[in-house]
């Protein structure tokens, strides 16, 4: 990618809050990428046996992978994809970026609309300068579910929306922007939409009979702070605390990559009796511990 193409795509990201960049991640590659994520959700999700019926509304707007980059090593080098560290630097005009997590995100055939909401404030990083990574492993349209995104959203205040238990909690942002509808983004195998921490997005429902195949990373400038108490698995995981440089483990530098090396993971805490932590690990959503 050129020089030039990258300072458009990062003049939009500035301006909009989320850029659609085709053709990241050339189609063989891309292939080999998606049957690796195919793999990591199957094996994660294998004692899984509810139907979609039986789930919360939040579980019946995708199925949640995260980490996987740490237990299925063929996930890898997606996650720490060269051209998508690239572009990334690039929006966030950061020297070095670093990794927050990646995961997997299937919407289910028949599987309900993620509702609107913001991804800074799930997240205990100070600083704006965080990117997510939109990865489709096939082509996404408007009846399987594709993205939309409010611009300019990013540029104003966090605000917390509980889409993990209160149904409906999503059209509270929705209705800060009246005069702003969402612009909803198609997308190729290959293509990768990025968006702001701050951007408001959401997602249609998925109302094709296949499920939505996309992998996500989240991304973060280099020198980023711990903000707030908030637990969260990157930071604690670390014991990075409140106000210090997020610098651990956890977060491995994704961009450039020392030596053209991929990190191996760290392994987790071993500490158990934590109810959130078990409840992962079973839904699996989080690596199982060894």
């Amino acid at each position: 990618m050129t020089p030039a193409q990258l300072a458009n795509y990062a003049e939009a990201f500035q301006r909009d809050g989320f850029v659609h960049v085709p053709g990241v991640i050339p189609p063989d590659d891309l292939a080999v990428y998606a049957a690796a994520v195919d793999e990591a959700v199957a094996t994660r999700k294998a004692d899984d046996t509810r139907t979609l019926d039986e789930k919360s509304p939040y579980e019946q707007s995708f199925l949640q992978c995260q980490y996987i980059w740490e237990d299925f090593p063929s996930v890898r080098p997606l996650t720490f994809h060269p051209a998508v560290g690239e572009v990334t630097a690039a929006l966030l005009g950061a020297k070095r970026v670093r990794l927050w997590h990646d995961q997997a995100l299937y919407k289910e055939a028949g599987g309900r609309e993620t509702e609107a909401h913001q991804d800074q404030p799930y997240w205990p990083i100070v600083e704006r300068d965080t990117a997510t990574a939109w990865v489709p492993l096939m082509k996404v349209d408007s009846d399987m579910g594709c993205m939309g995104y409010f611009p300019g959203s990013h540029r104003g205040d966090a605000e917390y929306v509980d889409i993990f238990g209160t149904p409906g909690d999503g059209k509270r942002l929705v209705d800060k922007y009246p005069d702003t509808p969402p612009v909803f983004i198609e997308c190729e195998p290959g293509d990768v939409i990025f968006h702001n921490g701050y951007t408001t997005h959401m997602a249609k429902a998925n109302r094709s009979g296949q499920t939505r195949r996309v992998y996500t990373a989240i991304y973060f400038a280099d020198g980023s702070h711990r903000g707030g108490p908030r637990p969260h698995p990157s930071v604690d995981r670390d014991a990075i605390a409140d106000g210090a440089v997020i610098d651990g483990g956890a977060t491995p530098i994704t961009w450039p990559l020392e030596g053209g090396r991929i990190p191996e993971p760290e392994p987790w805490p071993e500490a158990t009796g934590l109810e959130w932590r078990e409840r992962a690990e079973r839904l699996g959503i989080i690596p199982k511990r060894a």
